[in-house]
């Protein structure tokens, strides 16, 4: 393996990533020294936090803009609060919020992967479409994996959308929500820890093999698009596929 050692950089306000079984359960895959560091975007300066604050997007069907952000704004990521169904969820472009990790992390080691967990929501354009998609991994060194976007990129069922056309008020959303209740994450679902298992994997795997992904369902690296297949792969089903438990197998036998 390129990697001798992996940095988690734990998010406070989601204790069900349970960041230490994170670092048990990459210990006993890889071997690895890992190590456990406070949240990245906490005790945050003031210009730090215009930084972050200025790569929010807000047009989904443009490429980023730099964005001039205001007092309230700077004072949103100072405070790094905790993210429920009701709170308003900001959107940041996953690359442009990357680049400013990377600028701040001194260690810059390429045998060294830093995973930072964040609740803000990363989003990356597509040219394919010309809009903005949330994701919930950023993969790169450091890798961004945000929980929400574990919660909001990969879609409900269909007839959860289907039932709502026509009547969004908060009373309807919060009827069909219960209606569809255990088919899709929610905030500070106990499932969270699970399930990051599988995007610490695909993190590791786009680090020492350039593809994060697998196109096969009952493997932990498919790049689930529908909630039902993230709890196919993360949680029914939770183990790489054939070829990949191969390829596993030859990074590991590198070590050794």
């Amino acid at each position: 393996m390129k990697l001798n050692k992996i940095i988690l950089y734990d998010e406070p306000t989601v204790p069900e990533i349970e960041i230490t079984h994170q670092k048990k359960f990459l210990e006993s895959i890889f071997g690895l020294e890992i190590e456990i560091r406070d949240n990245f975007f906490q005790n945050l300066q003031d210009e730090e936090c215009r930084n972050i604050a200025s790569k929010r997007v807000f047009e989904l069907k443009k490429p980023f803009q730099q964005h001039d952000p205001t007092q309230d704004e700077i004072e949103i990521e100072r405070s790094n609060k905790d993210m429920t169904e009701n709170d308003e969820v900001f959107l940041y472009d996953g690359y442009e919020l990357e680049q400013i990790v990377a600028e701040s992390i001194k260690e810059q080691n390429l045998d060294t992967l830093h995973i930072i967990f964040t609740n803000k929501l990363t989003a990356t354009f597509s040219e394919e479409d010309f809009r903005y998609h949330a994701r919930a991994l950023i993969g790169t060194n450091p890798t961004i994996i945000s929980t929400t976007g574990i919660i909001e990129a990969p879609a409900k069922p269909k007839q959860y959308y289907m039932e709502l056309i026509g009547d969004f008020s908060e009373e309807r959303i919060k009827e069909i929500k219960e209606k569809y209740k255990g088919q899709f994450l929610e905030y500070h679902d106990n499932r969270l820890g699970k399930i990051v298992e599988g995007y610490l994997l695909q993190a590791i795997f786009y680090v020492e093999t350039g593809n994060a992904f697998c196109d096969n369902k009952d493997c932990r690296l498919f790049n689930a698009h529908w909630q039902k297949d993230l709890f196919e792969s993360q949680l029914k089903n939770p183990q790489l596929c054939e070829k990949h438990s191969k390829e596993l197998e030859k990074l590991l036998s590198t070590n050794r």
